[in-house]
């Protein structure tokens, strides 16, 4: 979801050019799959298509990627631990630490709370993408 947020972000400010976007896993189990049904029904309800096929993240995304964005702790400790080098450590941020909603530390797994989860996660990752891409502009000025 936030792959196709973020696109979504580029295309609405005509910098496709200036990026690349992709998403991965942390493991494979469904290594080809479309996202989950339920994500798909609600992102089609705010107006989003999510096509991308599911992924494992690989070492050498570290190389390919200027940053590396974990969801939540659990996926930010994993990161770390499989990036490289400390340089490559240096590219993991936290998707939450952009995001400006009241009290959200986590981008939580949807999977387990109903609509209602899916609901709010599309709307913390709205926000957080937003916000991140203003932060990549504004780093890409400096």
């Amino acid at each position: 979801m936030a792959e196709t947020i973020f696109n979504r972000i580029i295309d609405n400010h005509e910098t496709q050019n200036e990026f690349y976007v992709d998403s991965a896993g942390l493991i494979s189990y469904h290594q080809g799959e479309m996202a989950d049904p339920r994500m798909r029904m609600h992102a089609r309800q705010h107006g989003y298509d999510i096509t991308h096929r599911s992924r494992p993240i690989r070492v050498h995304d570290f190389d390919s990627f200027d940053y590396i964005v974990a969801m939540d702790d659990d996926n930010y400790d994993r990161l770390y631990d499989l990036a490289p080098t400390i340089a490559d450590s240096k590219k993991i941020v936290r998707m939450a630490d952009y995001c400006t909603l009241p009290g959200v530390n986590y981008i939580p797994d949807p999977y387990y709370g109903g609509d209602q989860g899916f609901e709010r996660v599309i709307e913390m990752l709205e926000n957080s993408c937003l916000e991140f891409y203003h932060f990549l502009i504004k780093q890409r000025k400096n």
